[in-house]
């Protein structure tokens, strides 16, 4: 059996233990009387952020700002609706880039276990970090990197190379960056940007990055959907509309991306990290005026008595 028919079989098992979990999720809600009926606006805003998801923009950002303009899920329960309704869709998108895009199965599957590693080892490691440091940190580098990308395109020597699959030192390097970036996924910094920077910096086919970066978030989120839903942390009529609305939006990118010329990819790519930096970054201001009014609410209280 080859190794990439192995990770499509482990992705399944990822995939049934999610389907359990997410059956008594509904079962449970039925019991007790719970709405289940999903808004249009939260299907709707499930395709088209799993459309750009699939195309490496990410869907946690748009879909949160969706989400809170319409009132449609409580602040407390967005991330783990999040997490727990985008299972499906992310892992559609591990599945169908898989077997379109040929990246070599041993830098495939380690990449991949080296993220899953990392986030799962993250949560004690990172618990120390600040996040707005991370994100700014993160935020300033990715702007940094992308600049290059963009000075050696215009220059006709576009990051990236044709190569599928590292070895030696530059697997090494990788394994290390996936492994890093998952521990940051702990702390809530995305994955996809990042990894698209790495992995063209290694020399690799910008394309390359696609089934590594979704691969790793696939078989992530079904480990966290469990705590999530056993915590009752989330709102159950928005996963249900989130996790099967965005499967056409992941079918109709995933054909669209596959026949991408190269050159376009390596433009997609700058694009998709600029935004993840500005992301970054207006995350971390959104991080300082919540603390600074924190802070002023605190004074106050301690002035009155």
């Amino acid at each position: 059996m080859s190794p990439i028919r192995i990770l499509m079989f482990a992705l399944a098992a990822f995939a049934a233990y999610y389907l359990v979990v997410f059956a008594r999720m509904v079962s449970r809600a039925k019991a007790e009387n719970d709405d289940l009926k999903p808004s249009p606006i939260t299907m709707v805003t499930s395709f088209l952020a799993n459309f750009f998801d699939t195309l490496g923009i990410g869907s946690f950002a748009t879909t949160t700002a969706a989400l809170r303009k319409f009132s449609l899920t409580p602040d407390e329960k967005l991330p783990g609706t999040l997490n727990v309704g985008y299972v499906l869709p992310t892992m559609l998108e591990a599945a169908l880039l898989t077997s379109a895009i040929a990246v070599d199965p041993k830098t495939l599957i380690l990449m991949i276990v080296a993220a899953v590693l990392g986030a799962w080892l993250g949560a004690g490691i990172v618990s120390k970090w600040s996040r707005r440091r991370v994100q700014i940190g993160m935020g300033l580098a990715l702007i940094v990197l992308a600049g290059l990308m963009v000075q050696k395109a215009v220059a006709g020597n576009p990051a990236g190379g044709t190569t599928m699959g590292l070895e030696g030192t530059r697997l090494i390097l990788g394994l290390a960056g996936n492994f890093v970036l998952g521990v940051l996924m702990t702390i809530g910094v995305g994955l996809y940007g990042p990894c698209m920077i790495l992995i063209s910096m290694l020399g690799m086919n910008p394309i390359a990055a696609f089934p590594i970066m979704m691969g790793s978030c696939a078989f992530l989120m079904p480990i966290a959907s469990g705590r999530f839903v056993k915590e009752r942390g989330i709102h159950v009529k928005s996963v249900i509309g989130l996790a099967f609305a965005g499967l056409p939006g992941v079918w109709i990118a995933a054909k669209w991306l596959t026949n991408f010329p190269i050159t376009a990819v390596r433009w997609l790519v700058v694009v998709v990290v600029f935004y993840t930096a500005a992301t970054l970054l207006l995350a971390a201001r959104r991080e300082r005026n919540a603390t600074i009014a924190e802070d002023a609410i605190a004074a106050e209280a301690g002035a009155r008595a």
